[in-house]
């Protein structure tokens, strides 16, 4: 299996709020091809529910969307305030089913933080942007840091991406101020 953080990052997925039906618990995972793309979802927390497992957000576009998590995921996740901003980042595996990557709190933090909600260590990799953009093959330099399962880190440059450690990502999604929580990180 290519991914990571097998416990907490399985069952992961977004639903708008008129179809919430659980997701499957396994993932299909294809290791030929091309990386898939990242895509990220913008807007606000608007409610967490523990009993469910499940978190509310309001996209810019004013779409809800449910996102279901593990309960650690949903722990860390409730000590943020409704209505703040909020960014899950993910990549589609089929029509229906989306793979969380992490979910960001722009503002939450004074520097770029990384807290790994995986079941095991990760790689967060870091590189300079190029003219505001990210996954350049110009770039410069990729530092890796190794952030163990609990553990947070800081991105040091402007674009980042995470994966398993001993594995390679290409650091294309734009960092910020705020805590991101790593639920799923991958090649």
């Amino acid at each position: 299996m290519g991914s990571l953080g097998s416990a907490r990052a399985r069952g992961l997925a977004v639903l708008p709020l008129a179809l919430l039906a659980i997701a499957p618990r396994s993932w299909a995972q294809t290791t030929a091809g091309p990386p898939r793309p990242h895509k990220s979802v913008y807007g606000t927390l608007e409610s967490v529910d523990t009993t469910l497992n499940r978190v509310v957000m309001k996209s810019a576009s004013g779409e809800k969307l449910a996102w279901n998590f593990e309960p650690s995921v949903i722990a860390e996740v409730a000590r943020f305030k409704p209505g703040g901003s909020m960014i899950v980042i993910y990549r589609p595996i089929n029509a229906n089913e989306k793979r969380v990557t992490a979910v960001a709190f722009p503002g939450s933090a004074a520097t770029a933080l990384y807290l790994n909600m995986t079941d095991s260590r990760v790689v967060l990799r870091t590189a300079p942007d190029v003219g505001g953009v990210c996954g350049k093959p110009d770039a410069g330099a990729v530092t890796d840091s190794v952030i163990p399962s609990g553990g947070t880190g800081e991105a040091i440059e402007a674009c980042w991406c995470c994966t398993a450690a001993g594995k390679s990502c290409h650091p294309e999604n734009k960092t910020g101020k705020g805590k991101a929580l790593l639920v799923g990180c991958f090649e």
